[in-house]
């Protein structure tokens, strides 16, 4: 199955791509063996993507804007993908996954693959497998892939540790907007794209990317940004205002890192980080698996709970019993 449906994704096959995006995505154990199999095998192709992260604070119009920006660059004859990744319910586990319903036009297009996807709990504003998702959307020979975060805040680093670049979208007004997102997320961002630059606001949006023009400039230069990077723009997603310039400054900040040799250390980085953190996931599921170490940490937790052993405490005894 997983040869005929390497070869069905190697050819752009959207219905192939969603098959295996759900397949990487199962907990089933033997789901996930033959997703390491299939990524495996498309390994070989060695196609990249330009990987775009894009967070932004709840209503800010990401949506928008990526059905906007994803438009335009299907127009220039791009083939696009979007793994939008929805909030889950802490408390049903559900999501509502709207994402490709915000995304009328764009989820029409031959050349676009959207997928929508749930959190599940995992932390960093995407979902657990969102990064073997861009690798099957990479091997699919998509030009671009669109990573739309959760959207909650300062946590949405992780997302940084899977793109080429992170664009961060924000709303004019709004109070003391330099108090809106703390230096955490600001100084992962590429490029921050003030959106809805349009009607009454768009005097508003202007004075918005002074501000943070302002605010970057006092940000430590990192080695990875060419002069004038990172900076901030007014878009709008809505009148189409911004794309094209947004674009061009994306394009012309990739180009410089992969002449200059960031591209591929950023690429080399990720994988070394995304190695350690499989090896860490691989090492708590075994621990979960485990009945007498599950019998332990039950019989810990009551004790931390009824205050009779502190978590560290509890934690150390554990990790003293896998030795």
């Amino acid at each position: 199955m997983s040869d005929d449906l390497a070869e069905r994704i190697a050819s752009g096959e959207r219905r192939a791509l969603a098959r295996a995006v759900t397949l990487v995505e199962s907990t089933r154990p033997d789901h996930q063996a033959q997703a390491a199999e299939l990524l495996e095998k498309l390994r070989g192709l060695n196609r990249q993507a330009l990987r775009i992260g894009l967070s932004g604070t709840p209503g800010v119009g990401k949506s928008t804007f990526i059905e906007s920006f994803g438009m335009a660059l299907v127009r220039t004859g791009l083939r696009v993908a979007v793994l939008a990744v929805d909030p889950s319910s802490a408390r049903s586990g559900g999501s509502i996954l709207g994402d490709k319903t915000r995304m009328d036009m764009l989820s029409r297009e031959p050349n676009a693959f959207i997928r929508p996807t749930p959190s599940s709990a995992a932390l960093g504003g995407v979902a657990r497998r969102t990064r073997e998702a861009i690798a099957l959307c990479e091997a699919a020979n998509f030009d671009v892939v669109l990573i739309e975060t959760v959207g909650v805040g300062q946590s949405e680093t992780m997302v940084a540790q899977m793109c080429d670049l992170f664009v961060l979208l924000l709303a004019p007004a709004g109070g003391d907007e330099l108090q809106g997102v703390k230096r955490g997320i600001m100084e992962m961002a590429d490029l921050i794209l003030i959106n809805k630059a349009d009607g009454d606001l768009k005097a508003t949006a202007t004075r918005t990317v002074s501000d943070y023009s302002g605010a970057l400039r006092l940000l430590r230069k990192r080695p990875q940004d060419p002069k004038g990077f990172p900076k901030a723009l007014a878009v709008s997603a809505v009148a189409g205002n911004g794309l094209e310039q947004a674009w061009s400054e994306m394009q012309s900040l990739a180009a410089w890192r992969r002449d200059n040799g960031h591209w591929d250390r950023a690429r080399a980085d990720q994988a070394a980080h995304w190695f350690e953190h499989e090896v860490r996931e691989g090492l708590l599921a075994r621990l979960r698996e485990d009945e007498a170490v599950k019998g332990a940490m039950a019989d810990l937790a009551r004790a931390v709970a009824e205050g009779e052993a502190t978590p560290t405490a509890a934690a150390r005894e554990i990790l003293e019993k896998l030795r």
